[in-house]
């Protein structure tokens, strides 16, 4: 669940973006995804410092595929951020570590610089995947080429998460 205090439609898409990653549900998170380096062709990755972007003293990225043609990611975090997004991010908004709570603020920022905040609060839904698609590889309709949810399987997700069953 996100750690901020924002309206519940709101809270409910940051956690649908973590669940259509795979981040929040990653066998290997211990941190309900905060702490997931993008899957790659070696395997599994995580972090447990969260002072900084685990690529910004300039780790290597990850190999994600190597054919077609070669694709590299330093997506890391419950939301997948790369390192030049969280750079622009994190000075724009004064975000200085990669913690749990400023990962959740970049969300955020990323769905407000988008106009996608109001979409989710008038209850657009499908309208805010469409409008995020081409920041998030898991929503359908980019051309990122990794496969991704379909429309169905994320809006059936989101009622989930914006009414969970007792």
């Amino acid at each position: 669940m996100t750690r901020l205090s924002i309206a519940p439609p709101i809270a409910a898409f940051l956690d649908l973006v973590a669940l259509s990653e795979g981040t929040s549900k990653a066998p290997n998170t211990h941190d309900d995804g905060y702490d997931i380096i993008v899957c790659g062709i070696d395997g599994r990755h995580n972090f447990s410092d969260y002072s900084a972007h685990p690529f910004a003293a300039g780790r290597k990225p990850i190999i994600v595929r190597t054919a077609p043609t070669l694709l590299e990611s330093t997506a890391s975090g419950r939301y997948q951020i790369i390192l030049p997004t969280w750079k622009n991010l994190a000075a724009a908004r004064g975000l200085g570590t990669f913690s749990p709570q400023n990962q959740d603020m970049a969300c955020l920022a990323l769905l407000e610089q988008s106009s996608t905040v109001a979409l989710i609060s008038a209850g657009k839904i499908e309208q805010a995947i469409e409008a995020e698609c081409e920041t998030w590889a898991s929503f359908p309709g980019n051309n990122f080429g990794q496969g991704g949810r379909t429309l169905d399987w994320l809006l059936q997700q989101y009622a989930a998460l914006l009414n969970p069953l007792p």
